[in-house]
């Protein structure tokens, strides 16, 4: 054991201790719970069960189209998240970035690192040869925690590289309780004009199809929330009236977030087996399961929503292939339904193993935007997304990740989310636009998807429970 300058005890080697404790509470109370008592900023990923929370910054990698910038790495700890830029190292981003990434990440000197972090939709510019689109906003921010909390039912495992942190850790979550779900409230602006915008949009990219410019575009727009919103709380309120393949809560200094991904854009286990999601085709959830069993056949069997889809798992298909072995991209599932909190959406998996001198950042670069927040073909989808939106999307339509030194990658695409970031609190929802939308059902589409989210919307100030439904425009 060695001391480091600021006196705190840690391991020689950079190796996190670490211990188990019970569990009192849910995961996903427990989680919420560790975010408050421990304070500062983190990243908490739920997924199988399992929610993940990192806190505190170890290592450090911010990435811009310019430049990455990193800390942290080799010795000493670099301070927190968004903590000023003293102590960071700047090298240019490369025609890899996500490769720059991963060499970064195996030289931190911490041996059995794990990262957390999000990448934004912009990086897609960088991807796809269109840098000048990516503006000089950051594209991505990725951690190693200085402490780490995996809870699942009835146990804790934790991990620190201080002793000192580890033992407080244990201490926050053996006093971890049972508390309240607060009512939802939060009013939202009307945005009809808004709407008006984004349907003529829309209209304008069918133009675009049937010019052949391109088969697919994601089109999206943003609805302002008023007032302060309570983003750990409305995260525990809207995770009990969703079905997300993986939810997220983070605080990252200048960006905070709350979501209920509908899937995951790849998924890499160590052994290199590789699987991605798309969803693609939408129907709303009514909560009447006789009219809801009518609109999911009415998805299973609209040629529109079939069309969207396939095509969708075509281009997943062919991203694999240029990463995996010969022979071993698959469909294991096509076009069921999985429903997703306020709609229902027509879901497949593709699958494969990864090919010799292939690694999950290669995937998740190739697989990078999510073909279903993007389009096909990828590069004119994306520089259609840069001509029609009129505010970048950041970290909507991106991933937030979790990514381990044994090889292992999980991304979750950032859709239905709430963002927070200099006073201000926004959603934001798009529709998959094809040769055959309608102006007019897309921007209802747009309306079912946000309500994954609008409705949980819990306000900052105490008063009165609002029993009314948040309305969406």
């Amino acid at each position: 054991m060695s001391e480091r300058a600021n006196g705190a005890a840690v391991l020689a080697d950079r190796r996190y201790a670490r211990t188990s404790v019970r569990l009192g509470v849910d995961p996903i109370t427990g989680g919420v719970g560790l975010t408050r008592a421990v304070g500062g900023s983190f990243l908490l990923y739920e997924r199988s069960g399992e929610v993940a929370v990192g806190f505190g910054a170890a290592a450090e990698i911010v990435v811009n189209r310019h430049e990455i910038r990193l800390r942290g790495f080799g010795g000493g700890f670099g301070g927190g998240f968004g903590g000023g830029t003293a102590g960071w190292h700047r090298v240019p981003t490369g025609e890899q970035p996500l490769q720059q990434v991963r060499q970064l990440l195996a030289e931190t000197g911490i041996p059995d690192w794990r990262v957390y972090g999000w990448l934004g939709f912009e990086l897609s510019y960088l991807l796809h040869g269109i840098p000048e689109a990516a503006g000089d906003a950051t594209l991505g921010h990725l951690v190693v925690p200085a402490m780490e909390a995996r809870l699942t039912a009835g146990n804790a495992e934790l991990r620190a590289l201080r002793l000192a942190d580890l033992a407080d850790l244990c201490g926050h979550v053996e006093r971890l309780t049972e508390v309240p779900v607060r009512v939802p409230g939060a009013a939202m602006s009307d945005d009809l004009a808004g709407g008006e915008a984004y349907r003529d949009t829309v209209a304008a990219a069918v133009r675009d199809i049937r010019a052949g410019q391109l088969q697919k575009v994601i089109l999206s727009r943003v609805v302002p929330v008023d007032g302060e919103v309570d983003l750990a709380a409305s995260y525990r309120a809207g995770r009990r009236g969703n079905t997300p393949a993986r939810s997220f809560l983070l605080d990252l200094g200048d960006l905070r977030a709350a979501g209920f991904s509908p899937e995951t854009v790849v998924e890499v286990q160590a052994d290199g087996t590789v699987s991605t999601q798309p969803l693609a085709g939408t129907r709303a959830l009514t909560g009447d399961p006789g009219q809801d069993a009518l609109l999911r056949a009415e998805l299973l069997n609209d040629p529109k929503e079939i069309y969207e889809h396939a095509v969708s798992v075509h281009g997943a298909q062919q991203e694999l292939r240029e990463v995996c072995a010969d022979g071993s991209v698959l469909v294991e599932e096509f076009m069921g339904v999985r429903r997703r909190g306020s709609v229902q959406h027509l879901a497949s998996r593709v699958s494969g193993r990864l090919a010799t001198g292939r690694n999950g950042w290669h995937a998740l670069a190739g697989l990078f935007p999510a073909v279903t927040a993007s389009g096909l073909p990828k590069a004119p989808a994306c520089r259609t997304i840069s001509r029609y939106e009129p505010e970048q999307r950041g970290l909507y339509s991106g991933v937030v990740l979790v990514a381990d030194a044994e090889g292992a990658l999980d991304a979750a695409l950032v859709l239905r989310t709430v963002f927070q970031r200099d006073g201000r609190t926004w959603l934001r929802a798009g529709a998959g636009i094809v040769e055959q939308s309608t102006p007019e059902r897309e921007f209802e589409e747009t309306r079912e998807k946000l309500r994954s989210i609008s409705r949980f919307l819990v306000p900052v100030a105490e008063r009165a429970p609002v029993e009314s439904p948040v309305v969406v425009p």
